[in-house]
């Protein structure tokens, strides 16, 4: 390593982030007490103050029983509009637009009932090559479910020759030549495998355009990257809360419908006990009278001990703010990406996410020319402290998440590359 640990130690001084407000792992092995924990891109850490008021809830439950519906100090019954304003904010949405509920990939399939509507020539679903597995097995199952061949549906984006990541212009390129056979686009807003930022307002302007619908997975973008899902025009979205957003494993998801298709009696859609308007939810009817909001695509009550963490942490990211959020993002990506470029000469290791800061969130994959990217990471783990993510074959992601890692994090990212990938050679 070229660049002294010294300068890490000074520039977590001048930039300290917000790491107090978390709990980080133990190493498992290396010289510092503390993993360097960059897999929040995978399952974000947890906040110090998730337990307190995950116990309070469950207290109001051990203290009231069913009377907490009402009486507990965030009572049940209403609890999930609790998160409604600060999880409209992170997307850009109206509070009218974005609900939490269910997890991403039950959400997507809601929102397909709704928003895949094949008809005529008009039946393609456009995803990317690269899209994470569940997306894949999801858009498949929804074209059968049509009675459509997946095969001959599905669509999957292609980056060009030479080049790891889709560009923003060979989706554009497709919907000119082929738009007026998509019913609907869905592409993950930041790819999961390389790290890359797609041009979310432009893709989504040129699908419109061409008469698809326009969804996307907002798994590795929500609490990433800053949104305004509103002012973009977006149909539909959805993400999860358990990578960048740091709810806790399984957590719960989240979906925006943009308010022009709120209340149109067009749109097919599942409906359940939370479907119907709040005022008229307890005249126990047998029709749903669902609200022209977004809450009209929920089905069911919300789960209160799962809603916790996740409000706990909306609750963090509107003290911190993404404005900030993305400052420091760039600031920490852009310093790994100066340290691994240091390390990578002479070494079979190749940096495949966008070097465009505009064009990435705060993770960087790394291509691994020789041998498993899973035993690499663990060798990471257990030699030096370091935890990041493999994905098979080849890939290694790291995400300096701007709300806890530091630049000492990344020197030992680094440093850690450097030592175990030269011994791999030798």
């Amino acid at each position: 390593m070229h660049t002294p640990e010294s300068e890490a130690r000074r520039r977590d001084a001048a930039d300290p982030g917000h790491r107090h407000l978390f709990h980080v792992p133990p190493a498992d092995g290396g010289r510092y007490p503390d993993a360097a924990y960059l897999a929040g891109n995978s399952l974000g850490l947890q906040p110090r103050a998730t337990r307190d008021e995950l116990v309070a809830d469950l207290d109001a439950w051990r203290r009231l029983g069913v009377e907490g519906h009402l009486e507990a100090e965030r009572a049940w019954l209403p609890y999930h509009e609790l998160l409604t304003a600060p999880a409209a904010r992170l997307v850009g949405a109206l509070p009218t637009e974005a609900v939490v509920m269910n997890s991403l990939t039950v959400n997507l399939h809601l929102l397909m009932v709704s928003f895949y509507r094949p008809a005529g020539e008009r039946t393609k679903i456009v995803i990317e090559d690269s899209a994470f597995p569940s997306d894949s097995y999801a858009v498949r199952s929804q074209a059968r479910f049509h009675g459509l061949d997946p095969d001959a549906t599905v669509v999957r984006l292609k980056p060009r020759p030479g080049s790891d990541t889709l560009g923003t212009q060979e989706v554009l390129d497709y919907l000119d030549r082929e738009g007026h056979t998509v019913a609907l686009l869905l592409l993950g807003g930041v790819n999961y495998l390389t790290g890359e930022l797609m041009d979310i307002p432009a893709i989504t302007a040129a699908g419109r355009a061409a008469g698809a619908v326009v969804g996307w997975d907002l798994a590795h973008a929500a609490g990433n990257v800053p949104l305004a899902l509103h002012e973009w025009g977006v149909d539909f979205a959805a993400w999860c809360s358990y990578k960048y957003l740091n709810s806790g494993p399984g957590a719960l998801g989240g979906v925006f419908v943009h308010e022009r298709h709120h209340g149109d009696p067009s749109l097919p859609r599942f409906e359940g006990w939370w479907s119907t308007e709040a005022a008229t939810r307890f005249e126990m009817t047998a029709v749903s009278r669902p609200p022209a909001t977004v809450e009209a695509w929920q089905i069911s009550n919300p789960p209160i001990f799962a809603m916790g963490p996740v409000r706990t942490s909306l609750e963090l990211f509107d003290a911190v703010g993404m404005p900030a959020l993305r400052e420091r993002s760039r600031r920490l990506t852009g310093w790994l990406e100066e340290l691994l470029d240091e390390v990578t000469p002479g070494r079979p290791l190749t940096v495949v996410t966008p070097r465009d800061p505009d064009r990435r969130g705060c993770q960087l994959s790394v291509r691994v020319g020789t041998g498993s990217a899973g035993e690499l990471t663990k060798r990471l783990r257990h030699e030096h402290g370091v935890i990041a993510d493999a994905r098979e074959p080849d890939i290694v992601r790291f995400a300096p998440v701007p709300l806890y890692s530091t630049y000492h994090d990344c020197w030992r990212v680094a440093e850690a590359l450097a030592a175990t990938v030269s011994q791999e050679g030798s």
